[in-house]
């Protein structure tokens, strides 16, 4: 291994006195430690940031970067001044050193041995546009002189390009792989079930993309804890940035002390997620949009009721590759919208089609109320409402009629978008407006209907509902729903904070 910790702060700032803060702040967390030199703004950083450097215990482990432009780095100085500096670096008691092909290929060995060779190599190739064809034969030239360990990083657009990689650390047992991007971000927290896995972690800045800062990876994914009996859940969607799944689920798992972590799996195409089920060990997973319908030809079987809607937010996998679909949406639209309005006899009008819209028309239908449908799409619009035995109504209607209640089912309003609304203040002619949109847990649809005097419901309540019905369904528990709602709500207390701050509204 390269240090004591599998999992490496990464420490980057522009200056000395702010990389030293944040190098201070990585040893509190780990004892592993990258400093990117190249980051620092010019030469003059970089000996002050040398001059507050000290010796570390004995028990931690520096890895000294000072990566130049050629090789995806910021360092515009020459090789020789970046030799000079890893040497010093080295001096000053960093062990490691990270020093990239592009230089190896241009420098004599003799002369990093001469100038390096007190300290440990870890010589680099990083591809942050696309995987080579040959992973092998880079491995191999970058073997040449024996460096101590040697790391891959590529740029992975999809999970089965990520577990090529894994599969290369697999089997040569020096090398240290890095799958790059926000596709790969579960195959770079599971590497480290393994005894030799490693990832990188940035305290303040990413400096790859798709890094997943160190306190995401200690906090949220419990990195420390995994190991290769740790059961493996997910979300599924596109885009899934946004999703508080993850923070939900995982506190539901820790309140428990179970082995077990739920990660954000972002899914262009459905086939690279399920063809990467058995090689990821994954026991179940959630599923948003845009694949809540598309899943469907992807399981082996569903309960009635998710056949019945046509989509599927919830899928266990039993055995190997067998996937068996249900819908908690629909549990919790019931539980949010019965305790606000009787839902028998009530007019309600849904907007959108998708998922989402499916679980709560057949939900509101189930309970008696009369279902209105509009979307942009004609055509889903009178095929969902014929489902339900409801109406669909043109969008130049809704000015002109009245309804008990209106659910936005739509992406529209959604977090980082948040300037959208699917319907305007005019149009809100209703006693209730609930948005299953939880990220902003206000949207503007919501701020428009309260400015009317009409009452609002966030997507929070459903959100939590539907996500404690699906926990006990993939571990046959009873959900800790305290643990799990304090959890969602803290995420959103800080995303409010953070739009005080950014002067967001």
């Amino acid at each position: 291994m390269l240090g004591h910790n599998k999992l490496c702060a990464v420490v980057a700032a522009s200056t000395a006195s702010s990389l030293y803060r944040q190098l201070r702040q990585a040893l509190r967390q780990t004892h592993t430690i990258e400093f990117r030199l190249d980051w620092l703004a010019n030469d003059r950083e970089i000996e002050r940031f040398f001059g507050k450097l000290r010796a570390p215990q004995t028990d931690v482990t520096f890895i000294a970067t000072l990566r130049r432009r050629e090789a995806g780095g910021r360092y515009r100085g020459t090789i020789a001044k970046q030799l000079f500096y890893l040497a010093q670096a080295i001096r000053a008691g960093s062990r490691w050193y990270d020093l990239e092909i592009e230089t190896v290929r241009q420098c004599p060995p003799e002369l990093i041995e001469a100038l390096l060779g007190e300290g440990r190599e870890l010589r680099s190739a990083h591809f942050f546009h696309s995987m080579p064809q040959d992973l092998r034969r880079i491995a191999r030239e970058l073997r040449r002189g024996d460096p101590d360990r040697i790391k891959i990083a590529v740029q992975c657009d999809s999970l089965a390009k990520a577990w090529r990689l894994e599969l290369l650390a697999r089997e040569q047992r020096s090398l240290v792989a890095i799958p790059m991007g926000d596709v790969a971000l579960p195959a770079r927290v599971l590497a480290l079930r393994a005894r030799g896995g490693f990832a990188y972690a940035p305290v303040e800045n990413a400096t790859a993309p798709g890094q997943t800062s160190l306190q995401e990876m200690r906090s949220l994914y419990r990195v420390d804890h995994l190991d290769s009996r740790t059961r493996v859940y997910g979300v599924i969607g596109d885009p899934i940035a946004h999703s508080l799944s993850p923070a939900m689920q995982n506190a539901g798992f820790q309140a428990r002390r179970m082995n077990a972590v739920y990660l954000p799996f972002r899914v262009k195409e459905l086939k690279d997620f399920i063809d990467s089920i058995p090689e990821f060990g994954i026991r179940g997973f959630s599923v948003t949009l845009p694949h809540k319908q598309s899943i469907l030809d992807y399981l082996d079987g569903c309960d009635r009721l998710a056949a019945k809607i046509g989509a599927v937010n919830t899928v266990v996998v039993r055995g190997a590759r067998g996937l068996y679909g249900y819908n908690t949406d629909y549990v919790g639209v019931l539980r949010t919208l019965a305790s606000r309005m009787p839902l028998s006899k009530s007019r309600v009008l849904i907007m959108g089609t998708g998922g989402a819209a499916r679980a709560v028309a057949f939900a509101l239908a189930q309970a008696g109320s009369a279902v209105c449908v509009s979307a942009r799409r004609w055509k889903q619009a009178t095929g969902l409402a014929k489902a339900v035995n409801g109406e669909a109504i043109a969008r130049p209607r809704l000015r002109h009629e009245f309804f008990d209640a209106i659910v936005n089912a739509t992406p529209v309003g959604m977090f980082p978008a948040v300037g959208g609304s699917p319907l305007e203040a005019r149009e809100l002619n209703c006693r209730l407006v609930f948005d299953t949109i939880y990220r902003p847990r206000v949207t503007r649809l919501l701020r428009l209907a309260a400015r009317r005097g009409v009452a609002t419901v966030s997507g929070v309540e459903m959100f939590i509902a539907q996500g404690t019905a699906q926990w006990e369904i993939w571990t046959g528990e009873r959900a800790p729903a305290d643990a799990m709602r304090r959890a969602v709500l803290a995420a959103l207390r800080r995303d409010s904070a953070r739009g005080r701050t950014k002067g967001v509204r």
